[in-house]
């Protein structure tokens, strides 16, 4: 949706903003009566699975005291501090290498890999301009509605094979990982960032969503048994989340918890995988 349909519609209650926003990338009405797709399922679990553990567990640095009771301190990428603003920061304080992140929104990151060439006014326009947005009024992800918004430093961290930080997203149901893909080249500014999905015996499955598949070989993480029990215990209780993580060196590290890939509203070529996903997703027992 464009920047000004946005303007015009922002006080639109949730359900009929979700409509909206539907039907301009699927051209074709959102069914919330009896969903059956993926991507209408997470717009229903938007308006009627309203778990305030949510709140907490999309929130960068909230999430970590989940994570660390759940599965345990050493699963987390190191904090180097957590700030209010751009201006509190100490960059003397920071390593030569090291990730910013907004604790409150999606995509709200920055990189330092060499901190004589970081650029620190163009760094403060940008996290200002962040801070200053709820990221909720996107796509009414309500999760994302009352977070306090502030920036955090993590250890920055690269995987001595694929000179990258590869994530591993795996796709849970009710505590059960049933899909994990595979980002690739997020960080080759010449190539598109790739995905390719598998299911859980790592067999490549036979669709795209958001990006195209990798033309090359993409091999089965060395952690892989491990992240389906850890994405077990991290998704006990809820109906749908993506459980994120990295492999770095041959450690496993957690990324973070996502409750509504892509907002739910992107598109799977064939479009029958919609539907596949769609019925992994049961609504039955949520009291909306």
């Amino acid at each position: 949706m464009n920047i000004y349909l946005k303007k015009l519609t922002k006080y639109l209650p949730d359900k009929t903003y979700l409509k909206l926003v539907y039907y301009y990338a699927f051209h074709k009405k959102l069914n919330l009566k009896n969903p059956k797709t993926y991507n209408e399922k997470l717009q229903w679990l938007k308006l009627y699975d309203r778990n305030p553990l949510y709140t907490s567990l999309v929130d960068k640095y909230k999430v970590r005291e989940y994570v660390e009771q759940k599965i345990g301190k050493e699963y987390l990428v190191p904090l180097l501090g957590v700030w209010n603003n751009f201006d509190e920061i100490d960059f003397n304080k920071l390593p030569n290498q090291f990730v910013l992140k907004c604790t409150h929104d999606s995509g709200g990151v920055q990189i330092c890999k060499d901190k004589e060439k970081f650029d620190h006014f163009k760094s403060k326009a940008f996290f200002d301009a962040r801070l200053k947005e709820n990221f909720y009024s996107h796509y009414r992800e309500w999760p994302y509605k009352n977070i306090k918004p502030r920036i955090i430093a993590e250890e920055y961290m690269e995987d001595e094979e694929y000179q990258e930080l590869r994530d591993y997203k795996l796709f849970c149901f009710d505590g059960e990982p049933e899909y994990i893909f595979i980002a690739s080249d997020r960080q080759n500014k010449n190539e598109e960032t790739k995905f390719d999905f598998f299911d859980m015996d790592f067999n490549h499955l036979p669709f795209i969503n958001g990006h195209p598949n990798s033309n090359k070989e993409i091999h089965k993480p060395i952690l892989f048994e491990e992240m389906k029990k850890l994405a077990m215990v991290l998704s006990e209780g809820m109906p749908h989340v993506r459980v994120d993580f990295y492999e770095v060196n041959g450690k496993l590290f957690f990324g973070e918890l996502t409750f509504y890939h892509f907002s739910g509203l992107t598109p799977f070529n064939p479009n029958e995988w919609d539907y596949i996903l769609g019925d992994k997703i049961s609504l039955k027992n949520i009291k909306s």
